[in-house]
């Protein structure tokens, strides 16, 4: 259960208002760390930070381990202790990267992700799909170690893209765009607003409420995750993974994989024993949004309601046919 005192100033993570494709996407990749990491994209305002850091401290009381603006390739990929190096000793010394693969949530969170140098974007998103870290400093033999995280990136893209080749590797994207219903716009304001109040008052019945549905969330995933192993893929499910993928032109296979194991961790949160056509749908954009062939380099290409039809209409197409 979260400790109420570890992240007394982010909100509890069941009162998030909205926020369904990136909470989807974050507790897919908890139950499943093989789909890999998860981008969110949208503009500033939006809760991005807040929803992936009250998840990390609904699921392991801590906050994420983040990569801070400007850290070194040093900072992040470990290297050697200075001082021990200059008396002749060499002493490895940690980055981020086993950092958060120590952490409880196993997390690395990285905020306005688009604007970190590609290549330090490249080795972390490598070191995150292959588990192997491999650091050389100085001269000395190289280090290797396994590490096991999953990569946790948010970004505005108004201030610029990723290249495809980077897109590509995070295992599943989230749109999170502005609230425009006055409603629920008004439950964001109300729910952050008394929050604030009661943040600090031990005996807040609304935050112990909160707490209580965040632990609850957290033993459902833990749940799903035990379970995982034992769900089952229908009879046409990976074929229809393959026939999404070559529909919207997808480049390459890796979303193929991510679409089958991202619906097979949905069908383990939900409790259900068999992988379906609705699990596929409900996944497939953000399995498959940004590996979309596009002449636009860096930018997301735009998945609008005649995409989430054309799914509905090949999974009913296909399930006709199968039968």
């Amino acid at each position: 259960m979260t400790r109420p005192g570890a992240g007394r100033r982010i909100l509890p993570y069941s009162l998030l208002v909205g926020q369904e494709e990136l909470c989807t996407a974050l507790e897919i990749a908890y139950v499943d760390g093989a789909v890999g990491g998860v981008l969110a994209t949208g503009q500033r305002g939006t809760a991005k930070t807040t929803t992936v850091r009250a998840f990390s401290l609904m699921v392991a009381g801590e906050l994420p381990v983040t990569l801070p603006i400007g850290a070194t390739d040093d900072r992040v990929l470990g290297g050697w202790q200075i001082e021990k190096l200059m008396q002749g000793a060499a002493e490895p010394e940690d980055g981020l990267l086993v950092e958060a693969a120590g952490s409880g949530s196993r997390i690395l969170y990285i905020d306005e992700i688009n604007l970190l140098d590609d290549y330090l974007v490249n080795i972390i998103l490598d070191v995150a799909s292959t588990g192997l870290l491999s650091v050389q400093r100085e001269g000395r033999s190289e280090h290797r170690q396994q590490v096991d995280f999953t990569l946790v990136g948010t970004m505005n893209p108004d201030e610029g893209g990723l290249r495809p080749q980077l897109l590509d590797r995070f295992g599943l994207v989230a749109d999170v765009a502005p609230e425009e219903d006055p409603e629920r716009r008004h439950r964001i304001i109300e729910t952050v607003l008394r929050f604030e109040a009661e943040r600090d008052d031990p005996g807040s019945a609304f935050l112990a409420e909160a707490y209580e549905r965040n632990a609850t969330r957290k033993a459902e995933l833990d749940a799903a995750r035990e379970r995982l192993g034992s769900v089952e893929y229908g009879d046409n499910t990976l074929r229809d993974c393959a026939r999404l993928a070559a529909a919207f032109r997808v480049v390459g296979h890796r979303g193929d994989l991510v679409l089958g194991r991202a619906a097979r961790a949905l069908a383990a949160t939900e409790g259900a024993a068999i992988v379906t056509g609705d699990h596929l749908r409900r996944v497939a954009k953000p399995a498959l949004v940004h590996r979309r062939s596009t002449e636009e380099s860096g930018s997301l290409p735009v998945w609008g309601a005649e995409h989430d039809q054309q799914v509905d209409q090949l999974l009913s197409t296909a399930t006709g046919q199968d039968r």
